[in-house]
């Protein structure tokens, strides 16, 4: 059955349908991994995009229990060159309503974002772009979308261990899984929750999580932030590493294409090793708007040259841009995980000792 990519500017893309065969929209960005295709359809922070596999064959070892990182893909919908069992990851996608197409010319797909940069499109059964109604970038729908309604706990079998309560703007579950296997209690909380409910919880540490969207959507809620993680060991990821760094005054922009695979160069800006990361993000922290005052400008991508690491210098605060608990990433960047609750614990030991 005929699908077709249909770009806002009118440029067509013939394909056949795979999934649940409905009419979609949203932004098309593409992904770079070879590897990893269930976890990016099940990646949170792909809300509300459609997303194109520049790997030419897809679904070639099946889908993997325990190996989402959500419990559905919220992604609109996905683009690919070869569909490896249209029988297998067709009925998956199909049963989380997960519109689809293959037999794309991907890569010129990839060439036209790249050049282009960020646009809509929509996945449809004729070649003709019809205006639909879909919440801007900009909006706090995406991150309404994904993150939970009420906290959830995750305990551990060590009463003593470390606190961690992770503010979900849409959550990988590699990041809970990372924390839980270095014995932390973890509170899974709203993104809107104030202050004193997350003080109520009496965490010895918070995290920011990743998320979908652009953060000035979430502009209104930095200065209750702000306040927040002058007081506890802080880590923010993705777009919680944007958030964080907006909060102490910094300003983000959208990148012209994103950067979306797992073989991301990141380069170490205090050893000058340099990483090959999982990335997923359309927005950047401005470099000049950092005060180097606050600011130590820890890591930074080999490619373009933008912001990929930040450690403050008065408060306990460090972000990342790339995933550190993702299955691409070195074990230098894991070790980020161990560093932040090495934190949490010291001052929480010193707390137990006052």
């Amino acid at each position: 059955m005929n699908a077709y990519l249909v770009f806002e500017d009118g440029d067509v893309f013939p394909g056949e349908w795979i999934g649940t065969p409905k009419m979609v929209a949203g932004e098309v960005v593409f992904t770079t991994g070879m590897t990893g295709y269930q976890e990016v359809m099940t990646d949170p922070s792909y809300a509300g995009q459609i997303v194109t596999f520049t790997y030419p064959l897809i679904g070639n070892y099946g889908t993997v229990i325990g190996e989402s990182e959500s419990s559905a893909p919220p992604c609109t919908g996905v683009i690919m060159s070869e569909c490896y069992s249209k029988a297998d990851l067709g009925e998956w996608l199909d049963q989380h309503g997960v519109p689809g197409i293959a037999s794309v010319d991907t890569r010129a797909v990839v060439k036209k974002i790249r050049s282009k940069g960020a646009l809509r499109g929509q996945i449809t059964s004729h070649p003709i772009f019809t205006e639909m109604e879909v919440a801007s970038p900009d909006s706090v729908e995406w991150v309404e979308a994904v993150s939970v309604d009420e906290p959830v706990f995750h305990t551990s079998s060590n009463p003593h261990a470390p606190h961690i309560v992770l503010i979900d703007f849409g959550y990988k579950a590699s990041i809970l899984h990372a924390l839980q296997e270095l014995g932390c209690q973890v509170t899974v909380v709203p993104w809107y929750w104030s202050t004193k409910e997350i003080l109520d919880l009496k965490p010895d540490g918070l995290l920011f999580s990743n998320g979908p969207g652009d953060p000035k959507a979430l502009t209104p809620w930095l200065a209750g932030w702000k306040s927040l993680v002058k007081q506890l060991p802080t880590l923010g990821i993705c777009l919680g590493h944007q958030v964080l760094a907006s909060a102490f005054g910094a300003d983000t922009k959208r990148l012209p294409f994103g950067h979306r695979g797992s073989n991301h160069p990141v380069r170490n800006q205090l050893t000058g090793e340099v990483w090959i990361t999982s990335q997923n993000h359309g927005y950047t922290v401005s470099a000049d708007s950092l005060d180097p005052a606050e600011w130590v400008w820890t890591h930074v991508h080999a490619n373009d040259g933008s912001v990929e690491g930040l450690a403050h210098r008065i408060y306990p605060v460090t972000t990342v841009q790339f995933h550190p608990e993702a299955h691409p990433g070195p074990s230098d960047a894991a070790g980020l995980f161990r560093d932040f609750v090495t934190q949490v614990t010291a001052k929480k030991e010193v707390e137990v000792v006052g």
